[in-house]
């Protein structure tokens, strides 16, 4: 499935490109809009898959839900690009707060990635502003962190069958030591 949204695009912009020439202008306007129109449904929907679940989890606790931001976005691309290579849940130490995932095999989806961060929520205990025992729960407190407003993400496969890569990064960053999320 994944495969099919890196290919399409590309079969789309040949078969646009190749043909071009014998088009008239109308006609190649037009090719080139059912492109950019395929291009960014489908980009809008990679980021709702970003962005709506952690905006439910947001509105449970009834915090503004976070807006979607290209300079985080860009951000999160180039970073996710960067472990591409080796898929390491390494965190880019950069400005912004940050939640990676990594998932064996191909078939990852945002939505499922961001499930497993507000799944967190059961490790997190308010009273005591900790997680429970050994688990974590820093990835739930960062999206329903109060002070963050914008987020953006991006995903990628990694070389060599090693996973799918994805991280969010936020702003302004939260989860400081001793301060409550909400």
């Amino acid at each position: 499935m994944n495969s099919y949204y890196f290919c399409a695009p590309l079969l789309l912009l040949s078969i646009f490109s190749t043909t071009i020439n014998a088009l008239t202008q109308q006609q190649s306007n037009y090719a080139m809009q059912a492109y950019t129109n395929y291009y960014n449904n489908n980009n809008n929907n990679l980021i709702q898959q970003f962005l709506a679940p952690q905006n439910a989890a947001r509105s449970m606790l009834r915090l503004k839900p976070l807006v979607w931001d290209k300079k985080l976005e860009n951000y999160a691309k180039w970073y996710a690009n960067q472990r591409r290579y080796d898929c390491e849940l390494q965190h880019s130490n950069g400005p912004y707060g940050e939640n990676i995932f990594w998932g064996g095999g191909d078939g990852w989806s945002p939505v499922q990635a961001v499930a497993a961060w507000v799944g967190e929520r059961r490790s997190y205990n308010y009273g005591y502003n900790s997680c429970s025992g050994e688990q974590e729960c820093g990835h739930y407190t960062q999206i329903v962190w109060r002070e963050t407003r914008r987020i953006g993400c991006a995903k990628v496969t990694c070389y060599n069958g090693l996973g799918v890569f994805m991280t969010c990064n936020y702003d302004p960053p939260g989860n400081y030591i001793g301060e409550r999320p909400y």
